[in-house]
């Protein structure tokens, strides 16, 4: 019971009702089509195999139970595999979502009418099941609306409204048997009925997590295991039994891949997709139990329905990792760089700061600075600036996985991340979050545009702002070669288009080598980004000699209060100018010039940009080609984006009719 009541409040009830048409079409084919073949399939074999009376009995309802698609089993098997917030995952979720409601009211209804000798008995069965649903939308559902209002933001729900909640959960159970309905119908209502997320169900889930999941939801499973009797069973029906699920299996994949040829889905997704769709677990041992307290299946059907839901699972897992891997849906098949850009196209930029609670007032979180300065900017730039701001959750062993997804899916030129280490107001290492440095490396290697690592200082300036003020801002690009610093160049121009901006490029030159024929894809892209800024004030260049590691730190050194941008490449191929600086590299993930410039021993306020340009499948750098980077300040800006509210998703006013589709993780 309170499992269910638990899967309901982690549940989009939108996602159920508003389900889309392609999950729709999903759900309705796989549900009837393995319904109509599978049924008639074991009257068949009812008919003309010689078999055990009570399996004969219980043979058609038992082919019937097959075309179940259930919700916590398919949600359960997708955060395993960790492909619930894939497109994949969320049509499975979508299809099986309305597979559900479907079985809800087919289910409500049956058990409405069991007793068909006494029609009047039926009819208040029926009216019965429906005031009790009318009373939990109508009495229960505005109640916990008005606690979820009322608990003030950042404050715990009181202990009282838990247990009323908890109380009614054992309630709705007991008055859906007094109906005649299942004892998990009422639960699971209650728990849709019941607002998801923060504050009110967050804090139910987490009372019920451990508990359910640690205690009860274990020992369901060991009871079930207990009330099977493999020596009941005999051979004949076995084979009987796997006939029949293997069938159904068959069939249900069978309708994935029908409706996929008319809806122009890739054949091996919906594969997978069909794969997915026949996960069994709970839900089935549930209704298996039932059956068997009501003598409907005898020890040897009850032990062989439930070997089949431990084995469909236990096939089609590995089968679902063997030919699923999200990682490679996420490639552009073009280039997706600030370089690459023609100098009046939209800007997309993705931002993104992970933090831990869900709070829904952003100034509240770390990403609260970033959201309010782009909504800054955005009023500030208004009609040709548009942001729009969401928060997704996600497991941390998945997030680059989420990031990389809505980065390929918005076509992003740059995906902006966070630094593992965060700044104290007097200047140390306030903390320091070693699995952002983790998702930091997958993002790296994976995402399909450029990246760019922030290593935010702006606490120790005062977080100084130019959108509304006068003052000026010092964007530093520092220059070795390479694809990476070609990109933060040319990120570096975009920003001195701003009329407060001031960009400084600092090229480093070898002592003796400044003329070597592989800078001249470099040297022919300065002096194009020279050529285009020529006249331009807030634009300026100068040149610095080294002949070696030592020197170049130096030079660095002497730009440490100079600037409250820099911004540099990640990699530099292994250039002569790093030797000796990267012996003592403390994160990889920034590269040589960008670890030393994240240091605590590079004494400066100023933030820091790495910039890593788009790679291929595999980390691998790409041919890049110089193209001039022209200068244009009457360039507009685009920033797409998305609200979230509840999990529906809106378009911004005045964003070209893109949206994006946002899954909520919460098993």
């Amino acid at each position: 019971m309170f499992f269910f009541f638990e899967v309901g409040v982690k549940t989009d009830v939108s996602m159920m009702l508003r389900p889309g048409r392609l999950a729709i079409a999903m759900g309705t084919s796989v549900m009837f089509v393995t319904l109509v073949l599978t049924t008639p399939l074991s009257l068949l074999l009812k008919a003309y195999v010689p078999m055990d009376d009570s399996l004969a009995n219980s043979l058609p309802l038992i082919a019937a139970s097959q075309c179940l698609t259930a919700f916590p089993n398919i949600a359960c098997l997708l955060a395993e595999l960790k492909i619930l917030n894939t497109d994949l995952g969320r049509l499975a979720i979508s299809a099986s979502c309305f597979c559900d409601v479907m079985g809800i009211s087919l289910m409500a209804v049956t058990f409405s009418i069991t007793d068909t000798s006494n029609l009047l008995r039926s009819f208040l069965a029926i009216l019965s099941t429906a005031a009790l649903l009318a009373i939990i939308v109508y009495v229960f559902r505005p109640a916990v609306l008005w606690v979820h209002s009322h608990t003030s933001e950042g404050k715990v729900v009181r202990e009282i409204y838990i247990t009323a909640i908890f109380i009614a959960v054992l309630v709705a159970s007991l008055v859906s048997e007094i109906v005649g309905q299942h004892y998990i119908l009422g639960p699971l209502v209650l728990g849709l009925a019941v607002p998801e997320g923060p504050p009110l169900g967050a804090a139910l889930v987490t009372k019920l997590d451990s508990f359910v999941s640690g205690l009860l939801y274990p020992t369901f499973l060991t009871v079930s295991g207990l009330k099977t009797n493999i020596f009941k069973i005999h051979l004949q029906s076995t084979w009987i039994i796997l006939f029949i699920v293997l069938f159904a299996s068959l069939a249900k994949i069978g309708a994935v891949l029908l409706t996929a040829h008319f809806t122009d889905m890739p054949s091996r997704e919906a594969l997978v997709l069909g794969l997915v769709l026949n996960a069994r677990g709970i839900c089935e041992l549930a209704i298996y139990i039932l059956w068997k307290d009501d003598q409907i299946l005898t020890d040897q059907e009850f032990t062989l329905v439930v070997i089949s839901v431990v084995a469909v699972t236990a096939i089609i897992t590995p089968l679902i990792r063997a030919l699923y891997d999200p990682s490679t849906q996420q490639f552009p098949v073009k280039r997706r760089t600030i370089q690459q850009a023609k100098p009046g196209a939209e800007l997309r930029v993705l931002p993104h700061q992970p933090h831990y609670t869900a709070e829904p007032n952003a100034s509240a979180s770390r990403s609260g600075h970033i959201i309010n300065a782009l909504r800054q900017y955005e009023l500030y730039n208004e009609g040709c600036v548009t942001v729009r701001s969401f928060s997704a959750i996600s497991q941390l062993e998945t997030i680059h996985e989420d990031i990389c997804r809505v980065a390929f899916d918005q076509n992003a030129t740059i995906v902006i991340i966070p630094f593992h280490k965060y700044w104290a107001i007097d200047g140390s290492i306030g903390s320091v979050n070693r699995a952002i440095q983790n998702m930091n490396s997958k993002v790296l290697d994976r995402i399909p545009c450029s990246v760019g690592i922030l290593i935010d200082r702006g606490i120790l300036n005062g977080s100084m702002s130019i959108i509304n003020s006068q003052s000026e801002y010092r964007v530093a690009v520092l220059y070795i070669g390479g694809p990476d610093d070609a990109e933060s160049l040319s990120y570096g121009v975009r920003m001195v288009n701003h009329n407060n901006v001031t960009l400084t490029v600092i090229r480093f030159l070898l002592f003796g080598s400044d003329n070597a024929r592989e800078r001249k894809l470099d040297t022919d892209l300065i002096n194009a980004v020279r050529h285009a800024n020529a006249g331009n004030e807030a634009f300026s260049y100068q040149e610095e000699v080294v002949r070696d590691g030592v020197g170049l730190a130096t030079c660095i050194r002497g730009l440490e209060n100079c600037f409250d941008l820099i911004l540099v490449g990640r990699q530099h191929q292994a250039s002569t100018l790093l030797q000796g600086l990267g012996e003592w590299i403390e994160c990889p993930e920034l590269g040589v010039m960008g670890d030393f410039l994240a240091s605590s021993d590079f004494g400066s306020a100023a933030s820091v940009l790495v910039v890593q340009q788009q790679r291929v499948l595999g980390g691998r750098m790409m041919n890049r080609g110089m193209k001039p980077v022209v200068n244009d300040r009457e360039m507009p800006i685009h920033l797409p984006g998305m609200q979230s509210h509840g999990g529906v998703t809106a378009t911004t006013a005045g964003d070209s009719g893109v949206t994006w589709p946002i899954s909520m993780d919460r098993i």
